[in-house]
């Protein structure tokens, strides 16, 4: 009589499990910065996640190894949120003022660069360090940490139904080209989370905006974090890559874990500081 061999286990379910703990691990240790380490805590925060998600774009981006100064960039995001903490606005322009000069300087030492090695360089920097620097602005607001805390969870609510919308009931394909994947299913049921979050926010804070703002202040997130999703989709398909590193188990790299993200803060701070109060 033979014994029978342990049942395989079931892969997709590992690998859920895997992205799920990776997650909510990111997850806590953000929301704990957020809360507890003050502004200058979570800008430097923001300083290395940005540094490590733009060291994945050049790489991703260029392929051909000559001296473009990937530094001048790396340094640019650093600054960026930190730069946001002590001079609001005007430090992040400061800041990209400078890398622009320090780049075309770079490109023209070296003539063996070209435009687009350099463009790469601003581009990133720009992408990456000026945008979630925005969350550093955000968190400057009144009621700054509650809003920063929901352009999080917004982000991350719409994310997981649009993922668990779109494995169970997804069939339209929403950019067959770019990410076979989603589905407008997806989409629509992680708009209605990301909405829903950010109507919820006055419950939860002492934010005092208009629920009918909040809402469209959710609908605008979903959709520049679909856009930020599907950029970063685009760029890895067009390098031949699944994902735009290793760094996260489940998740891929930095860059594929703040994708979303990156938009999400320019669209939120424009509109929260904008916004009518109640």
């Amino acid at each position: 009589m033979t014994r029978s061999s342990p049942q395989a286990p079931n892969r997709p379910f590992a690998a859920l499990r895997v992205r799920v703990l990776t997650g909510v691990a990111y997850g806590a240790a953000l929301l704990g910065v957020v809360v507890f380490a003050g502004p200058l805590g979570f800008a430097l925060l923001l300083s290395i996640l940005g540094v490590l998600a733009v060291s994945e774009f050049f790489r991703l981006t260029r392929r051909e190894r000559r001296p473009v100064p990937e530094f001048c960039g790396q340094a640019a995001v650093a600054a960026c949120p930190l730069a946001a903490a002590a001079d609001g606005v005007f430090g992040i322009v400061t800041v990209l003022g400078v890398l622009v000069i320090a780049a075309l300087t770079w490109h023209v030492a070296y003539g063996n660069l070209r435009t687009a090695d350099t463009a790469v360089v601003v581009v990133g920097a720009t992408y990456v360090g000026g945008s979630l620097a925005h969350l550093v602005l955000v968190r400057s607001l009144e009621d700054g940490v509650a809003l920063v805390i929901a352009v999080l969870a917004s982000v991350w609510a719409g994310d997981i139904a649009a993922y668990f919308a779109g494995s169970t009931i997804g069939t339209r394909r929403l950019a067959p080209r770019i990410s076979p994947h989603k589905t407008w299913e997806g989409f629509v049921a992680g708009a209605a989370a990301t909405v829903g979050v950010w109507v919820a926010v006055p419950a939860i804070s002492g934010v005092a905006l208009d629920a009918w703002w909040l809402a469209i202040i959710g609908a605008c997130v979903a959709v520049s974090a679909l856009i930020g999703d599907l950029f970063e989709s685009r760029v890895k398909r067009e390098a031949g890559v699944k994902d735009s590193g290793g760094l996260l188990p489940g998740h891929g790299g930095m860059l594929d874990r703040i994708d979303s993200l990156i938009p999400a803060s320019i669209v939120a701070y424009h509109l929260l500081a904008a916004g009518p109060m109640s």
